[in-house]
């Protein structure tokens, strides 16, 4: 049986990867959270230390805050415990931060776990190869009230995968704010646009747009359990891993 200790298990998606787990038959190791009263399940107690959670634990998973994440990887490497991260807003410094833990343990990093939407990753990548320059690429996303981050982790695993299929850097061709006289599209460009309102657990869509037609793909999160499911699968198949830095695809064979 895979144990699985959770950290951030008190916020939404922590007690969605409880729930799942627990559907599943899976062990639940524990949790983390900054207030440790209560239980992530029932005679399961919360704690506020990662060491000892990660010792206790087969394989972690991450669906807290950025700010944790140092904390989490030392954790993790110390016990010599593999992790899935699936927080999102992360940076430049927290990325440098993975790749120097991947030396030790197995991680695998994604802005989405469900599998549905690395599916459709993997269809963009394969539709920015195969259509030429003249078209345009929009990735329109929207999310619940409550997300504080902007464009969202899963749009811009979909921008890289656009990129990837460009083989050009999305970083110097991605535009995320349009307001005002911008003057005409920037050919080539990835451009995102971020829509934040009422309960949406998550709707992605991708625009490939030229002169007289267009194409559009997506993925429409009815609920958070997609994501539970995803992260416990990946979860699972992380356990015996090398060290290494993975992604869903692994995950899903691709």
């Amino acid at each position: 049986m895979t144990t699985i200790g959770i950290f951030g298990a008190a916020g939404r998606m922590g007690r969605a990867i409880a729930q799942v787990a627990a559907d599943t038959g899976l062990g639940l190791a524990g949790g983390t959270d900054r207030d440790p009263s209560g239980e992530i399940a029932p005679g399961i107690a919360m704690t506020a230390d990662p060491l000892a959670l990660a010792e206790a634990s087969e394989v972690l998973i991450d669906f807290s805050v950025p700010g944790a994440l140092s904390a989490h990887l030392d954790a993790c490497i110390a016990a010599k415990k593999p992790i899935v991260i699936g927080t999102t807003g992360l940076e430049p410094v927290h990325h440098a931060l993975i790749d120097e833990a991947a030396v030790h343990i197995p991680i695998l990093q994604t802005g989405n776990t469900s599998l549905g939407v690395n599916l459709l990753a993997a269809l963009v990548e394969k539709a920015a190869a195969g259509l030429g320059d003249d078209w345009d690429i929009e990735i329109v996303e929207m999310h619940h009230r409550h997300k504080v981050d902007a464009p969202s982790g899963t749009a811009l695993m979909l921008g890289e995968a656009a990129a990837r299929g460009r083989h050009i850097p999305l970083a110097d061709h991605s535009d995320r704010g349009r307001d005002g006289i911008t003057g005409a599209r920037t050919p080539g460009d990835i451009g995102f646009v971020a829509l934040r309102g009422g309960s949406v657990a998550g709707d992605h869509q991708v625009i490939f747009a030229t002169e007289g037609e267009r194409i559009e793909i997506g993925h429409r999160a009815e609920n958070r359990t997609i994501f539970a499911r995803g992260a416990v699968k990946a979860a699972r198949w992380l356990v015996g891993q090398p060290a290494g830095r993975y992604d869903m695809k692994g995950v899903l064979g691709l």
